[in-house]
């Protein structure tokens, strides 16, 4: 199925059978950027649209892989056994944003925010001490984000609620704020 689309100024990338594809945004031909055996997930662009930051699943790990808009080879960002998953970049492209269980425990029981960079490097970690989907404003020093998200839950006959607040955190003076739920 084709999923997680993301969108630039002229192209959008999209996942569909496990693999990345881009096609023009006014529509047409799409064309394959990646053919990994693992499957590849939630591609976003950079902001100058000349770069695709997305998750890969290779050898039985989810991790932050970067590949080049025009198509090219991969480059790998993260190296930890936890579960990475790219969330965007930040506004001014310097990093890419991704969610990571690694420092929870039990593993897989809330996620945490982290940045690294498209070149590579160690993730640095958010202050947020609790976060999953995530934008960021246009001057990048605040992000709203939900503490927890729904995608992939399988609560069988489940017929609660699952309304979580959005909330604003303000990444230079360290402060939360929940907008109202109404």
């Amino acid at each position: 199925l084709l999923r997680f689309a993301d969108i630039s100024k002229d192209r959008v990338v999209f996942a569909y059978a496990g693999d990345l594809w881009i096609s023009a945004r006014e529509g047409g031909a799409a064309r394959r950027l990646t053919s990994h055996v693992g499957n590849e997930r939630f591609p976003k662009f950079s902001p100058d649209g000349k770069w695709i930051a997305f998750t890969g699943e290779y050898d039985g790990n989810q991790d932050v892989y970067v590949i080049p808009a025009d198509g090219g080879e991969p480059r790998r960002l993260t190296f930890h056994p936890s579960s990475d998953i790219v969330l965007g970049w930040t506004p001014d492209g310097a990093n890419v944003l991704f969610r990571s269980d690694r420092y929870a425990a039990p593993p897989r029981r809330y996620t945490e925010l982290f940045l690294v960079p498209p070149q590579g490097g160690t993730p640095k970690r958010l202050q947020v001490p609790r976060a999953d989907l995530t934008s960021f404003s246009p001057d990048g020093g605040k992000i709203a984000y939900l503490e927890t998200s729904q995608e992939f839950r399988t609560w069988k006959r489940y017929r609660g609620g699952w309304s979580l607040p959005i909330a604003i955190y303000d990444l230079k003076n360290n402060t939360y704020e929940e907008l109202p739920k109404t």
